[in-house]
């Protein structure tokens, strides 16, 4: 960098060995740090005699060649045991019960890691065990030709007698969190100022048609399953909430999610904002607030929260989103698991150029009106 800066501007050195001698123990320092880091936290760690409690999963033999090189390690994990897919082994470890018991073993263990050591760990089985697991904050890693799903999200475990692969969990950290919430500030605040005569002509249009506030103020889990006011333009009379328990017989969704398309509770006024999702409008502010990003999986009230599976929750591990792919791939119309399935998409595949593409998506999709209810 500092090369192309000064040829860029006409600086003439009598020799360039400086940046290629900065480069050259540029190198040496970070891995001489790097070396050094873990060496004496190692050190520490194991003075205060901590050491990563681990659980393998798998079948017999391949559990018990991992389990054998990682205890000739000298700063190797504590084997508590393992959990079998098949008839349990006997290997000279303790078992800890089934794949079916792993959530009540990473509660009774206190476990740091979970290490997959079967070559033929069935995907549907991995996917649920990497859920599990990273929702109560325990490490996946996967052993050498473990299998190859998720292989894109795996990162190296640099000194370990047996070269781990560790499963980071989907969300958005470090630099891909700062450039989406720098994206988020600046999109949203651009787009609120654009609107703003819009959003006033609604907000005066709500006012004089029906009565009640303003804002509807939704409480919803966001991020974590942390609770938040999700912020919308009222649609319906003011005691809508309290008429929703009579009305579930009527709902048409699919799973969790509750929606009427001739919703009884709705004002002229509303149905008219909600077939063109002007009614979410004021979600910018929420975007604003860091409540919630322009692009992400759609927040749910907590009556339909509370209705879904565990392996639903894996959306709340990333903020919210004003739009998503539920709404440029069928919004409504789409069965509830695939509205799930399509979240997932989005945070294995993000990029920057992904939630541009989604935007601008929106656009078509809301003037459509389609599925929207």
């Amino acid at each position: 960098m500092a090369l192309i800066f000064a040829l860029v501007n006409g600086q003439r050195f009598s020799s360039y060995y400086i940046f290629y001698g900065s480069l050259f123990f540029a190198t040496v320092y970070v891995a001489g740090l790097r070396y050094g880091y873990e060496r004496a936290t190692g050190a520490i760690l194991r003075a205060a005699g901590y050491r990563r409690r681990s659980v393998l999963v798998g079948s017999g033999k391949h559990i018990e060649a991992v389990a054998h090189a990682l205890g000739d390690a000298p700063r190797g994990p504590e084997v508590v045991g393992y959990i079998s897919l098949s008839p349990r082994p006997d290997n000279g470890l303790r078992s800890l019960g089934g794949i079916d018991e792993l959530p009540g073993v990473l509660e009774r263990h206190r476990l740091d890691e979970v290490i997959i050591a079967d070559p033929d760990f069935p995907q549907d089985r991995a996917i649920d065990l990497v859920d599990q697991c990273h929702r109560r904050g325990v490490t996946v890693r996967v052993a050498p030709s473990t299998m190859e799903i998720l292989t894109h999200r795996a990162e190296l475990v640099a000194g370990q007698s047996v070269p781990l692969f560790e499963l980071q969990p989907p969300v958005f950290e470090g630099i891909d969190f700062a450039l989406k919430r720098l994206f988020d500030v600046v999109a949203a605040s651009l787009v609120l100022i654009l609107l703003s005569p819009l959003l006033l002509a609604i907000a005066l249009a709500v006012k004089i048609t029906s009565r009640g506030p303003l804002l509807y103020r939704s409480r919803r889990p966001g991020i974590g399953a942390v609770p938040f006011e999700c912020l919308k333009f009222r649609t319906m009379r003011s005691d809508a909430d309290q008429m929703q328990e009579e009305l579930e017989d009527l709902n048409e969704a699919t799973g969790p999610l509750f929606k009427i398309r001739r919703d009884p509770r709705l004002t002229p006024l509303g149905r008219l904002l909600r077939r063109f999702s002007l009614d979410e409008l004021p979600q910018l502010v929420n975007v604003l607030r860091g409540d919630m990003s322009l692009v992400g999986p759609r927040p749910l009230p907590q009556r339909d929260f509370d209705h879904l599976e565990d392996w639903h929750k894996k959306r709340y591990l990333v903020l919210p989103g004003v739009t998503g792919l539920w709404q440029v791939s069928g919004r409504s119309e789409l069965d509830f698991d695939d509205l799930v399935r399509l979240d997932f998409l989005y945070l294995e595949r993000w990029s920057v150029f992904l939630d541009v593409n989604i935007l601008l998506k929106t656009i078509p999709a809301v003037l459509r009106g389609k599925g929207a209810f």
